[in-house]
């Protein structure tokens, strides 16, 4: 079994970032879609880099996808 190096990046589903920053999901699925909140589409959910998320509760105005 592959080992996951501790510098890969670490997703969330919409419900846990929903959860974290105590809105609904609905709120997080629009910011989804609107591109203010980067995702991956992993079939038909969407997952959120940790660092977005991160900078989502940090109150930046400026969230960057990962990788960037």
């Amino acid at each position: 079994m592959a080992q996951l190096s501790a510098a890969a990046p670490q997703f969330l589903t919409v419900a846990e970032v929903a959860q974290l920053a105590r809105v609904s999901r609905m709120t997080i699925y629009r910011m989804v879609h609107s591109g203010e909140l980067p995702a991956v589409r992993v079939g038909s959910s969407y997952r959120v880099p940790m660092s977005a998320v991160q900078q989502l509760l940090a109150g930046s105005s400026e969230i960057q996808a990962a990788g960037e």
